[in-house]
C-alpha cells in the first residue's frame, strides 16, 4: 500500500492498495473510492472486541475494504480540524490514543479498548479511564485534533498535559494524575483540579485545540439571539 495525506487543517489519507489488499476502518469513515473496493462488514474478532471498541469510542462493527480484481484506491477523510498520521505498529510497541481517534488501517492492526491501571487517573486526570490501544502488525491512520506536537521523553522524564490534549503515546509510557494545587489553583485558574502526567521512556504527542475546547470557545456565538 502506498499513501499520501494532503489538504491540512482538514486533512485527508488517500491509500492506493494493491490486488487482494484489505483495510479496516470504522463505519461512516470512508470517503471515496474506486469502484472495485468491495466492503465487508463485521465484528472483527467477535462480539466481545466489538463491545470493547464501543466503550472506547468506536463503533461496534468495522467496516473491511478490499481491492478485487487489480489495484485500487480508497480514502478517508479527517472528521474534525487537524492532523492525520501515520503509525507503524511493529508488534513489539503499541500506542495508546484518546478516545475516537481511529480512522484507518491495514488488515494487521488490532484496535482494542485500554483500561488505565489506576482508577484515578481515568476518573480525574481528563484522558479518561477508557482510551484505546493499536497494537499487531502494520500501519494506522489516527486522527489529532489541532496541530501535532512530537516528544521523546527518556528514562525518569516527564511531562504534564492539560486536559485533552494528548493525543497519543507509545505504551511504554505510563499515566497518572497530579494535582493542580488547592482549590483556589483549580476554580480561579481556570485549568480544573487535576492535571495528566506522563513518564517516559516512550513517545509523546500532544494536539493544540480538543474538540471539547473548540466547542466551548464558538459556544457563545451558537446561542440564537432574539
Amino acid at each position: 500500500m502506498k499513501y499520501n495525506i494532503i489538504g491540512e487543517p482538514m486533512p485527508v489519507v488517500i491509500c492506493d492498495v494493491d490486488p487482494g489488499e484489505t483495510l479496516i476502518t470504522e463505519s461512516g469513515s470512508m470517503s471515496w473510492m474506486s469502484p472495485n473496493m468491495q466492503m465487508q462488514t463485521t465484528t472483527n474478532g467477535g462480539l466481545g472486541k466489538a463491545f470493547g471498541r464501543m466503550f472506547s469510542g468506536e463503533s461496534m462493527f468495522q467496516n473491511k475494504y478490499t481491492a478485487a480484481g487489480g489495484p485500487g484506491q480508497i480514502a478517508f477523510a479527517s472528521s474534525f480540524p487537524g492532523s492525520i498520521r501515520a503509525l507503524e505498529v511493529n508488534g513489539t510497541t503499541g500506542y495508546i490514543m484518546q478516545k475516537g481517534s481511529f480512522l484507518a488501517g491495514t488488515e494487521g492492526v488490532t484496535l482494542s479498548v485500554h483500561m488505565q491501571k489506576k482508577l484515578g487517573a481515568g476518573l480525574f486526570g481528563g484522558e479518561g479511564f477508557i482510551m484505546q490501544k493499536l497494537s499487531g502488525n502494520g500501519i494506522a491512520f489516527v486522527e489529532i485534533d489541532g496541530h501535532a506536537v512530537e516528544y521523546e521523553l527518556a528514562q525518569g522524564q516527564s511531562m504534564v498535559v492539560g486536559t485533552g490534549h494528548l493525543a497519543y503515546i507509545t505504551d511504554t509510557c505510563t499515566i497518572e494524575i497530579k494535582s493542580t494545587g488547592g482549590a483556589k489553583n483549580a476554580i480561579l485558574g481556570g485549568e480544573g483540579f487535576f492535571n495528566t502526567v506522563i513518564h517516559g521512556p516512550g513517545k509523546v504527542v500532544l494536539q493544540s485545540m480538543p474538540v471539547y475546547k473548540l466547542a466551548h470557545a464558538v459556544q457563545p456565538y451558537l446561542v440564537s439571539k432574539s
